[in-house]
C-alpha cells in the first residue's frame, strides 16, 4: 500500500502536476474504507439565512447499489478517479530525483502527508466528483480495494462548486442541480451554462424574495423538510420561462439587457416579473400555490404558458408606472372566463385541463390559445 497513517495524518505516495499556478493537482491512491475517513460529501442545502451551501447531488440508493455489486464482483476494474478538493493544511515533499523530466518542470513524485481533522470538525477533505462511487466503495466487501484519487487544493466551497459545475457538465445532472447552483459560480463558464445563468439567479430570488408572489413555492434541489411541502412550481420551468423572454427579441424582458455592453438590468426585471406573476396571482387565486396535479398553473406548461402571454402584456404596458399593477391585472381579467387551470376543457384546444403536459405541443397550443383570446377580447374593448 501506498498509504501511511500516522498519528494525525495520512501519508501518501503522488504525483503532483502543476496546471496552473497556486492550482497544483495531486494523484494518489486511497484503501476503499480511508475514502470517506478523509473526505467529506458534501450535499447542497441552505442555511438558516437561506444561503446556497455545498454542491453534490443527493444520494442515489440504486446506483450506489449497483456498483457495490459490480465491485463484489470477482474481476472489477475500477479506472475511473474520485475527484477531491484538498484544504491548504496538507503538505507535498518532492522526493529525490522524482522529476524524471527535469526539462518539463511541471510533474514530480514526492509523499503528500494531510493532516487529519479532530472528531466533529471537518475533514481534510470534499468530494468535488464520485460521490456515489466513494459511497459504494465504503459498502463493498473488499476493505482495502485501491482507489485512484486526483485532488487539487481549494478550502472555499465557490471554487470547489465551480469544479463540480465544470466536471459534471457532459453528465445527466439533475437540471434543477444545476440551475440551483449556476448563480453561485463566479468565474467563465461555457456558453451553454452562461446563457442560463440569469435566468437561474432571477429564479433563486423569485423563489426567496419575501415579496415575490413565488415566495416559497419553487422547488429547490436544496429545499428538503417541511419548507419543500409547500414548493409546487419546478425551477426548471420558471428558468425556462425567464430564459425564453431574455433571449427572444419578442421576449417583455429582452429590453432590460445591454448586449453591446454586457449588462442586464436585475432590478427592472424584477419589478416586471413581481408586478405581472403577483397580477396573476391575484387573477386566479383558486389556482395558485396548488400542486400540479391541482392546478395547471402551476404547472411547467402553464408557467410557460402564461410566460409567452407576460411579454404580450408588458409589451404594452410600462412596470415601471405607478399603475401598471392595476393595468395588469385588468388585462388578466379579459383572459380569466376562458382559463381551465383547475377543471373543465380548453376550448378549442380540446384537452381536459389536467391533459395539458410540458411537452413543446401542448405548451404551443395553449400559448396560441391564451394569446388569442386575450388578443380578441382586447380588439373588442376598442
Amino acid at each position: 500500500m501506498t498509504t501511511l497513517q500516522r498519528s494525525g495524518a495520512i501519508e501518501v505516495r503522488a504525483l503532483r502536476i502543476i496546471q496552473a499556478k497556486d492550482y497544483p493537482l495531486f494523484v494518489f491512491m486511497l484503501r476503499a474504507d480511508q475514502i470517506l475517513e478523509f473526505a467529506d460529501i458534501s450535499r447542497v442545502s441552505r442555511d438558516e439565512a437561506g444561503k446556497l451551501i455545498g454542491y453534490q447531488r443527493p444520494q442515489v440508493k440504486k446506483h450506489i447499489h449497483e456498483i457495490v455489486q459490480y465491485l463484489d464482483s470477482d474481476l472489477p476494474i475500477f479506472p475511473n478517479p474520485i475527484i477531491m478538493a484538498l484544504s491548504s493544511r496538507v503538505h507535498f515533499r518532492s522526493t529525490r530525483g522524482g522529476n524524471r523530466h527535469p526539462d518539463d518542470g511541471v510533474s514530480d513524485t514526492g509523499r503528500l502527508v494531510v493532516p487529519l481533522s479532530e472528531e466533529g470538525k471537518p475533514k481534510p477533505a470534499w468530494i468535488v466528483d464520485g460521490q456515489q462511487r466513494a459511497l459504494a466503495l465504503s459498502q463493498a466487501r473488499r476493505r482495502d480495494f485501491p482507489t485512484p484519487i486526483i485532488a487539487f487544493i481549494a478550502d472555499t466551497v465557490n471554487l470547489q462548486r465551480d469544479q463540480f459545475v465544470r466536471i459534471n457538465n457532459t453528465k445527466p445532472l439533475p437540471r434543477g442541480l444545476v440551475t440551483e447552483l449556476l448563480p453561485e459560480v463566479d468565474s467563465p463558464l461555457p456558453p451553454r451554462l452562461a446563457i442560463r445563468k440569469a435566468p437561474s439567479q432571477l429564479c433563486d430570488i423569485l423563489h426567496s424574495d419575501k415579496n415575490s408572489p413565488f415566495h416559497g413555492l419553487i422547488k429547490r434541489t436544496s429545499t428538503g423538510g417541511a419548507k419543500q411541502s409547500g414548493a409546487v412550481v419546478t425551477d426548471t420551468g420558471i428558468v425556462d420561462m425567464i430564459q425564453e423572454s431574455l433571449t427572444s427579441p419578442s421576449g417583455a424582458l429582452y429590453p432590460y439587457r445591454d448586449i453591446g455592453r454586457g449588462e442586464t438590468d436585475f432590478d427592472g426585471i424584477i419589478q416586471a416579473l413581481f408586478i405581472y406573476w403577483a397580477a396573476v396571482r391575484e387573477t386566479f387565486p383558486d389556482a395558485w400555490g396548488k400542486p400540479p396535479e391541482k392546478s395547471r398553473l402551476m404547472h411547467g406548461a402553464g408557467i410557460r404558458a402564461m410566460g409567452r402571454l407576460m411579454d404580450r402584456i408588458l409589451g404594452t404596458v410600462d412596470p415601471m408606472r405607478s399603475d401598471a399593477p392595476e393595468t395588469v391585472r385588468k388585462h388578466l381579467e379579459l383572459l380569466a372566463p376562458h382559463c381551465r387551470w383547475t377543471s373543465g376543457v380548453w376550448e378549442e384546444i380540446g384537452h381536459r385541463w389536467n391533459e395539458i403536459e410540458n411537452v413543446s405541443k401542448h405548451v404551443h397550443e395553449l400559448s396560441n390559445y391564451l394569446i388569442r383570446v386575450y388578443q380578441i377580447a382586447r380588439r373588442s374593448l376598442v
